[in-house]
This record gives structure tokens, C-alpha cells and sequence, in this order.
């Protein structure tokens, strides 16, 4: 039976879909690429790059002084700075690697330091892979060049740093600003520490700001996740990201410090997300996808306003780069054709570049089935709609059967999620927060059921 119009469930779509689905920063997902097909998959696709078409990097920094509970990362604490440092040198020979056996210098139109904590990098090192990325890569001057910051890291010398890299965003972890929650997830992280590390880097130059803010924690209770919500408008970043915390610590053993009974229902994390999203939205926030929020004269804004908004492995971007070349332990390169993984470990990363071999391990060859199915999700995801006259100039007659899938898919919808209004396929704005669902109907591969994803919202 299909739901009424205009009544949504949101409770009831949940329990029926196990609230657990992929957060599709791609597709297939990375559980489902394949060992050891990396390498030569990797040879190929370079091969096939265009020397003329602007690429997007991704450098990614498995380091931290400290282990956060919540984090879901490739990372690892140390308290010794020398590991970091000769790990920077091996991200550098992959970049020159990579630029050898290329054969020319892609135009670099965005890059993303990820981690861990870009900014627990020494300003020398930070400098060092400025010098390497410039060496293998034709920076166009408008690339956007963005960086995870933990403010505990951020000193007049990481600056400096970060203005070698040219920075233009800075992507700052809060969390939750209560001291009962942060002990509970072990990230003390002051509103004072980080509204000065946001003025130290507006007074540099480094103007563009974004910060995260994590529902679904530990102890966090209403009264608490407000307060939170409103000290980080009286920061005024550009952008504001609204992440569902995702207990995982079958995966991310760390995560089992933090106690299950000190977690929100279901319930609540629903409860918590729509009020936050609210207040932001009162705040003069665009609302941008399903947990995004930026100013209006914000590129991601205007990207979303204008049907361009992307959605890559860091989530929503105004990024249109078509290729992501992803450097160091565990990075994801998106081409056309497919998706290639790094291995994860730091030391057998380590080895493999400092052999002379592709890191790549993991790897997914992209079928037709594939990108029309991407193309799909992607759509639904960032435009919480899809034009079907669009998706067949787009594929083609291949096009057709997909068109048949999604009208059938709504004819059929129990909950009432989607409506189609002549040839468009669209989620019905009550159930925005639900994307993440309605984006698994066209998913292949998850009903097979082989991978444990997170809560929806």
C-alpha cells in the first residue's frame, strides 16, 4: 500500500530498509572493488587520461597526535614526528612516480589533503609536497586547494605552511563544542581555541571556511547539539557540513571505547538532525544535498542552485573535474572507467612505492550498467530528482530500461518517497533526509547484501 501524500514515516522507512545503507560517495562502493586488481587497472586508466582535461588530487595523511573515538579514517596516532616526515617523502616519490610514468604534467584544478590531520604536518613538509605537486602537476590558478584542519595543530608556523600549499579552504573539525561530549569521544576541542585558529586564518588570507558538525554522539542531547549548532553561525564559516556520527567499531576497533549505551536512538538522531538542519537553514544557510549548508555566494551553492553540484569520496563539491587522482596509504582515484584503491597499510605502502611499483591494490572496472546506475544515485543525491528526457540524451536507448526501473520504483513505493510529475523522477520534499534510500533502489550491488553500511540519517 502506498502512503498517503504529504505523510512520511520517516521511523517506519528506516526499520523497513534496516536504516543502514551506503553513503554514496561512489559507486559501485569501495567494499565492492577487488583485491589485487589494482595495479594493472591503474596502468590502463592513466594511460587513458586526457592531457588536456583539468584533474582533481586528493593527498592523504594517515596521521594524528591523537585518537579520536569517533573517527571512521585510515589513521593512526603517534607521538613521534620522524614516521610523518618519512612518510611525506614517500608521498612525494608517488607523485613524481606518477608524473613519470604519465609522460606530461595534468592541469591540477582542485586539490584535498585528507587524513588523519593534514595539519599535524611540519611547515618544511607541507613545503615539500607544494614543491612535488607543482613539479608533477600544471596548477591552474584557480584550483581550489583545501585542507583538513584540527585546530589543536594549528600554529603560527603551520600557517605558514598552509599558505605554501596556497590554501583557499580550510575544512575544521568541531564535532560537538560540549566538554561532556568531547571527553566522551576524546577530542577536547575548546570554541575559543577554534575561533581563534579561524581569525588567525582569515588574517592570512586563507579566507574560506567549513566546518563539520557530528549528530549521534556520544551523551550528546539535545540542549547540547543546539549550542553547539549556534556557537558555530557565530563563526560564520562559508560552508557547514551536518554528519550522522557512524558507530562502526566492527570495522573501526577504536570506536569501541566509546559505550553503546551512551548512544541516541534511532529516535533521537532523526530528532536531532532535522531541528540542527533548521537552524542553519534560520541562520541563512542553503540547505545543499542531505547534510551540507553554505552561503549563498558560496561556490557550493551556486553549483547546487545551478544543477552542477557534484559528489565525490569528501562528499558534496562544486568540483567538475571527471578524474581524482588519489595519492598515499589507502587514497581512491576516480576515472572514467573505474575506481582504483591504494593499499592501506603505511609500511607495505611504503614498500611498494619505494620498489618502484603503482601502490594501487584495490580496483573496480566500471561497466555500462555502472555509470548509468552512478549517473542515477549521483543525481538523486545532489538534485534529489532525475530529468528521464535528460538520462536518455545522456545514454541513449541503453536508457530506456533504467527510465521503466524508476517509474515502476514509484508506481510501487510503499512509503510514498518519490512522485514522478511527466518525466521526472523526484523525492518528494519531506523525504530529503531519506536520499540515501531511495538512491539504493538502483543500487546493483547492494542486494547482494555482501557489505555493512551506516545508519541512513
Amino acid at each position: 500500500m502506498i502512503a498517503p501524500a504529504g505523510r512520511i514515516n520517516h521511523r517506519a522507512v528506516l526499520a523497513r530498509y534496516g536504516a543502514e545503507v551506503p553513503r554514496y560517495t561512489s559507486y559501485p562502493t569501495a567494499p565492492h572493488f577487488g583485491e589485487g586488481a589494482g595495479a594493472p587497472l591503474f596502468a590502463e586508466l592513466c594511460a587513458s587520461l586526457d592531457p588536456v582535461s583539468s584533474v582533481s588530487v586528493y593527498l592523504h595523511v594517515p596521521f594524528c597526535d591523537r585518537l579520536c573515538w569517533f573517527c571512521g579514517c585510515h589513521t593512526k596516532q603517534t607521538r613521534r614526528y620522524d614516521p610523518v616526515a618519512a612518510y611525506v617523502g614517500t608521498l612525494t616519490r608517488e607523485i613524481a612516480a606518477f608524473r613519470r610514468r604519465l609522460g606530461f604534467s595534468p592541469r591540477l584544478g582542485a586539490l584535498h589533503l585528507g587524513g588523519g590531520s593534514p595539519s599535524f604536518l611540519a611547515a618544511d613538509d607541507m613545503r615539500r609536497l607544494a614543491e612535488a605537486l607543482r613539479a608533477a602537476f600544471d596548477v591552474c590558478p584557480d584550483a581550489e586547494i583545501s585542507v583538513e584542519i584540527d585546530p589543536s595543530d594549528v600554529t603560527p608556523a603551520a600557517v605558514a605552511g598552509l599558505r605554501a600549499l596556497e590554501m583557499t579552504r580550510a575544512s575544521i573539525g568541531v564535532q560537538d563544542f560540549d566538554p561532556v561530549v568531547q571527553a566522551a569521544i576524546n577530542r577536547p576541542q575548546s570554541f575559543e581555541v577554534t575561533r581563534d585558529v579561524i581569525a588567525m586564518l582569515r588574517s592570512s588570507g586563507l579566507v574560506s571556511i567549513n566546518i563539520d558538525v557530528l549528530y549521534g554522539l556520544p551523551l550528546q542531547t539535545p540542549g547540547r547539539l543546539d549550542a553547539t549548532v549556534e556557537k558555530v553561525v557565530a563563526l560564520q564559516p562559508e560552508r557547514v557540513a551536518l554528519f550522522g556520527y557512524a558507530h562502526v567499531p566492527h570495522v573501526k576497533k577504536h570506536q569501541a571505547m566509546i559505550r553503546t549505551e551512551d548512544l541516541p536512538g534511532r529516535n533521537a538522531r532523526l530528532s536531532d538532525a532535522e531541528r540542527a538542519s533548521r537552524a542553519f537553514v534560520r541562520a541563512g544557510y542553503e540547505a545543499i544535498g542531505i547534510d551540507h549548508f553554505a552561503l549563498h555566494a558560496d561556490p557550493l551553492a551556486k553549483a547546487a542552485r545551478s544543477g552542477r553540484l557534484r559528489r565525490n569520496f569528501q562528499g558534496y563539491t562544486a568540483d567538475p573535474c571527471e578524474t581524482l587522482i588519489g595519492f598515499g596509504a589507502s587514497a581512491i582515484s576516480r576515472f572514467a572507467g573505474g575506481y582504483v584503491q591504494n593499499t592501506v597499510p603505511t609500511g607495505l605502502y611504503r614498500d611498494r612505492v619505494e620498489a618502484g611499483e603503482p601502490a594501487a591494490a584495490r580496483g573496480y572496472r566500471l561497466t555500462g550498467d555502472d555509470l548509468i546506475r552512478g549517473h542515477i544515485i549521483e543525481r538523486l543525491m545532489c538534485d534529489f530528482g532525475l530529468d528521464l528526457d535528460d538520462l536518455a540524451r545522456r545514454f541513449g536507448a541503453a536508457a530506456e530500461p533504467y527510465a521503466r526501473e524508476a517509474l515502476r520504483l514509484a508506481a510501487t513505493d510503499p512509503d510514498g518517497l518519490v512522485r514522478v510529475s511527466g518525466r521526472r523522477f523526484a523525492i518528494r520534499p519531506e523525504a530529503r533526509s531519506l536520499a540515501r534510500v531511495v538512491a539504493s533502489w538502483f543500487d546493483a550491488h547492494l542486494r547482494s547484501g555482501e557489505a555493512r553500511y551506516s545508519q541512513a540519517v
